[in-house]
């Protein structure tokens, strides 16, 4: 379970600073699918022998993936603090219809602070979904190589 996590947790690392600073809503989109798949990574890997089981390492493996997502997103949200101009984002806002009473160290709180948020619910998705994905190892493959071979 640890090996799947830290697997998936380097993917959604690189994933979750590339996301971050395209826009940091698309991570928790594909940590979705990187959940699933820590799951039923964990299981192939750890092969548990009860559904209860797979459950329980898929969402360990889930968690320490979404860790690392974590850690992207919070990084992704520095880099983009520093890479935007606050004046150019202002004058974007304005255009955009916003009432601007703008502080510039507002853009480095929210991209920080945003990044910290959309990270914890990556945490939460990716163990939830680990369970689902350990469930569905034990579903396709887990019956297989528990059966009898005749």
């Amino acid at each position: 379970m640890v090996k799947a996590g830290l697997i998936l947790g380097a993917v959604m690392l690189v994933l979750g600073i590339g996301g971050s600073l395209i826009l940091p809503i698309c991570v928790p989109c594909l940590a979705v699918m990187a959940g699933v798949g820590a799951g039923y990574l964990a299981g192939v890997l750890d092969k548990p022998l009860t559904s209860g089981d797979s459950a329980k390492v898929g969402a360990i493996a889930g968690a320490i993936g979404g860790a690392g997502a974590l850690f992207g997103q919070i990084i992704g949200g520095i880099l983009n603090a520093i890479l935007v101009d606050p004046q150019q984002m202002m004058r974007m806002m304005e255009q955009l219809g916003f009432p601007m009473a703008y502080d510039p160290n507002l853009l480095f709180v929210g991209q920080i602070g945003g990044g910290v948020c959309f990270g914890l619910l990556d945490i939460i998705l990716m163990a939830g979904l680990g369970a689902l994905g350990g469930i569905l190892w034990q579903q396709i493959a887990g019956k297989k190589a528990d059966s009898p071979p005749y």
